[in-house]
């Protein structure tokens, strides 16, 4: 029983378990983070405002850019909120609201947008991945099924470490359920097919109803990096930005590498300072 203690102790304590970043459901754009938490993982800060931004509460002395995207530009449980992008890119004039959530496409953006404005923003920055094309909204509940989008904390830090890790892990079980960790593998990424992702046409509607900047900056995925080339959807969304007069940053040619990476696609400390880059001088062509 002491020894049960003692692992209860230090996984809580030392790594986090039983205070996951938890979800909510939406009908109009999926999911997203529950508003107002501060969650302590893996060594990480997480925190969330009122409005479910991975952001400090939106400061009305400063300018306001909306930064939008899917995991890549939120961070995850493994970026501290110190290290995160948005955080390292906004300075004492402009704040950079970080709203976004794993595997969010550019039409839960543009959903979120609708939902709550623009926030008086005089620009919207949109990190987009080749996936993103067709990874259209479909609405298959998330919240509270995978392990991933979480709806309330386990009681045991144990529990969490054998269901959630280690027996997944053991069995081999597929993670292709999970929208998020789906894109993972760094093996070449593609959702759907068909229809263009209307996202990308909304956020521009919207930027051009209230007078501010779009942009978009093409992140590529790990194949697509060690191929130096984006993927068929990737030259879909090049496309349309140049036809739609929307300037596009390309990851490729921006600084990113192959040590950028944590993962199939996830950005590093490195590859979040790569894309603060990008989004500092973003915000400042206002």
């Amino acid at each position: 029983m002491l020894i049960v203690s003692i692992l209860e102790f230090v996984l809580r304590c030392g790594f986090g378990f039983c205070d996951a970043p938890l979800c909510i459901p939406s009908d109009e754009y999926e999911y997203i983070y529950a508003p107002s938490q501060s969650r302590h993982r893996f060594g990480n800060q997480i925190n969330y405002n009122q409005y479910s931004q991975r952001s400090e509460a939106p400061d009305s002395t400063k300018i306001i850019v909306l930064g939008l995207g899917d995991s890549v530009i939120n961070g995850g449980i493994q970026t501290d909120q110190s290290q995160l992008a948005t955080t390292i890119a906004s300075d004492s004039t402009i704040q950079i609201l970080n709203i976004s959530a794993g595997s969010w496409g550019p039409d839960n953006c543009a959903a979120y947008i609708k939902r709550f404005g623009v926030f008086n923003a005089k620009k919207i920055l949109l990190v987009a991945s080749s996936h993103d094309a067709h990874d259209i909204m479909d609405f298959v509940p998330v919240v509270g099924v995978h392990k991933s989008y979480p709806d309330k904390q386990y009681q045991l830090a144990l529990v969490e470490l054998f269901d959630r890790y280690v027996i997944p892990r053991l069995l081999k079980q597929s993670k292709q359920s999970d929208p998020d960790e789906k894109i993972n593998e760094g093996v070449g990424i593609e959702k759907g097919s068909g229809q263009f992702n209307p996202g990308f046409g909304e956020l521009k509607r919207i930027a051009d109803r209230c007078n501010i900047g779009y942009e978009i900056y093409l992140h590529p995925d790990k194949a697509e990096m060690h191929k130096k080339e984006y993927n068929l959807q990737g030259k879909e969304i090049i496309k349309w930005a140049n036809e739609n007069g929307v300037r596009i940053t390309l990851g490729l040619d921006y600084g990113e590498s192959e040590n950028t990476y944590r993962d199939g696609i996830h950005l590093n400390s490195d590859g979040q300072r790569i894309l603060a880059k990008w989004l500092y001088e973003a915000s400042h062509r206002l």
